[in-house]
């Protein structure tokens, strides 16, 4: 039986590791810093998996960090069996990273704003940014995303359909028993959100290794 090589990596293929996962841990914070500082302190839902942490908090009194690990962790698993292994360390890392900073800036930071719908503007740009730096390395946010992946993998269909009908429900049911004005600021939130996420995504960054600048431009 012959033996298999054991696996090297090239330094330019650890730098360029390095780079992802430094990326990663970055949006990883951003996203983590707009839900526990801007969002999730008034109700607001980031998402599908936002209103069943929210929901999930008020029941049970659960940290909002955990139950958002919990959460996306389940969808991962999900990802893994049903869409393959692809990204899932990333993802795995970054919805780490993301609940860890949840608690952190909900235990020693607060809102400088006084008024929710501040807080949901500044909390939806800071998400979309942390989230299309994530998407921008192949990695998820996590979520009920993943659902809608899979039910669009087997119904060949686009995943904007059922995404939108599963957060739908998500928030309808979070505003029905939390505060009927959560489903007007979660559909704010996402558009906002969203809004950012395709500008970032859709950018081309170059960096060039003898000047050490970079140079943006629309794909």
């Amino acid at each position: 039986m012959r033996k298999k090589k054991p696996v090297t990596y090239s330094p330019y293929r650890l730098r360029r590791i390095c780079r992802k996962y430094s990326f990663i841990l970055l949006g990883a914070i951003i996203q983590g810093c707009a839900m526990g500082i801007f969002l999730f302190p008034n109700s607001i839902p980031s998402g599908g998996a936002g209103g069943l942490t929210v929901l999930f908090h008020y029941f049970f009194n659960i940290p909002l960090s955990i139950i958002l690990w919990i959460i996306n962790a389940s969808m991962l698993l999900f990802a893994i069996h049903f869409l393959g292994s692809s990204s899932a360390v990333g993802t795995l890392f970054g919805i780490t990273i993301t609940s860890l900073v949840v608690n952190i800036s909900q235990t020693y930071l607060s809102t400088p704003f006084s008024n929710v719908w501040m807080d949901m503007l500044i909390g939806s740009l800071i998400l979309g940014t942390g989230i299309g730096i994530l998407l921008r390395q192949g990695v998820s946010n996590g979520g009920i995303g993943v659902i809608a992946l899979i039910i669009s993998k087997y119904k060949n269909i686009n995943p904007g359909k059922p995404l939108f009908w599963i957060n739908g429900v998500i928030f309808v049911i979070t505003a029905y028993i939390i505060d009927w004005r959560i489903v007007i600021q979660a559909l704010v939130c996402q558009w906002l959100s969203t809004q950012i996420v395709a500008f970032l995504y859709n950018l081309k960054i170059r960096l060039t290794i003898s000047t050490p600048a970079f140079a943006w431009r629309k794909k």
